[in-house]
């Protein structure tokens, strides 16, 4: 990307529009009009084939044409329902609040959730959404019809910061749910227990689930550039401790990269994509990680 296309995916800048949707709107159509060029398939819906009336389908598909030369029920299958059904898991957990520059994880994670989703909506892909602390708080299914994108950023933008982590078990409650196979997107801080995390995520690939992580981390949480003794908060617990940071600092960033090292390590063996985010870095790293993943399912 050149440098005034990438601007538009600036935090700080993001953190000055309006509404959720223009700054969907805002990133995806500056990181569309920094690619050399567009791996997009095209975004009409175009009719594909007639499968079989079944149970279950809209009354409205059936193509009554057909059946007045058949006998029998067919419905049109548009080629929006041969793409990708993905949904998004966000993490709303306190520990999400933290922030030392211009969004917080959890509104740079709002961006990148709002910012997927309307690039999937180009795409024709169905996309839903499902917000958790240590429970599912909002539950959207996935769809591709006209109007969906819009219901997904208002639920977006009414998330608020809930409670205590469990990642884990939210994702066991999805993954027991889903029977079509698709993506899985997790956009999380994932400070819970590493070892239940990474099995919670193995749970959608043992059913067959492409899955995609973006760890989102604050620039303060990656680098501990404090000087001065402080007093630290834990956001989920409210636990406070005073440190000295030129003493605990060696032993933090040691703790820190050996978490990240784990879940690049063990999310690759399961085969995982697994991106690191930093709150205070552009977002077009974390779509051009999604796009990797896409293709995958091609």
């Amino acid at each position: 990307m050149r440098p005034n296309e990438l601007q538009f995916l600036d935090p700080a800048l993001l953190a000055s529009l309006g509404s959720l949707e223009l700054k969907a709107r805002t990133i995806v159509e500056g990181f569309l009009s920094g690619l050399h060029r567009s791996p997009y398939k095209g975004f009409s819906v175009e009719f594909a084939e007639y499968r079989q009336y079944m149970p279950g389908d809209d009354l409205s598909t059936i193509d009554w044409k057909v059946y007045a030369r058949s006998d029998r029920y067919y419905v049109k299958k548009y080629e929006e329902e041969t793409n990708l059904e993905c949904r998004i898991a966000l993490d709303v957990s306190a520990s999400m609040g933290y922030r030392s520059g211009a969004l917080s994880k959890f509104e740079y994670s709002l961006y990148l959730a709002a910012a997927l989703a309307y690039l999937m909506n180009r795409q024709r892909d169905a996309v839903g959404l499902l917000a958790f602390d240590d429970r599912i708080v909002s539950l959207l299914p996935p769809s591709a019809r006209t109007g969906h994108l819009r219901s997904l950023l208002v639920s977006l933008q009414r998330l608020t910061l809930g409670e205590k982590t469990d990642v884990s078990k939210p994702l066991h409650q999805l993954a027991e749910a889903l029977s079509r196979r698709g993506l899985v997107v997790l956009i999380s801080d994932l400070l819970d227990e590493p070892r239940r995390i990474v099995d919670g995520l193995k749970h959608f690939r043992f059913q067959g689930h492409e899955v995609a992580v973006f760890h989102v981390l604050d620039n303060h949480e990656l680098t501990f550039p404090f000087e001065r003794t402080s007093r630290f908060t834990d956001l989920e617990t409210g636990t406070e401790i005073m440190a000295a940071p030129g003493i605990v600092r060696e032993g933090y960033l040691k703790e820190i990269n050996a978490l990240m090292e784990f879940y690049r390590r063990e999310l690759r063996l399961a085969g995982i994509d697994y991106t690191l985010l930093d709150t205070s870095q552009p977002l077009d790293f974390a779509l051009m990680s999604y796009l990797a993943t896409r293709g995958k399912l091609y």
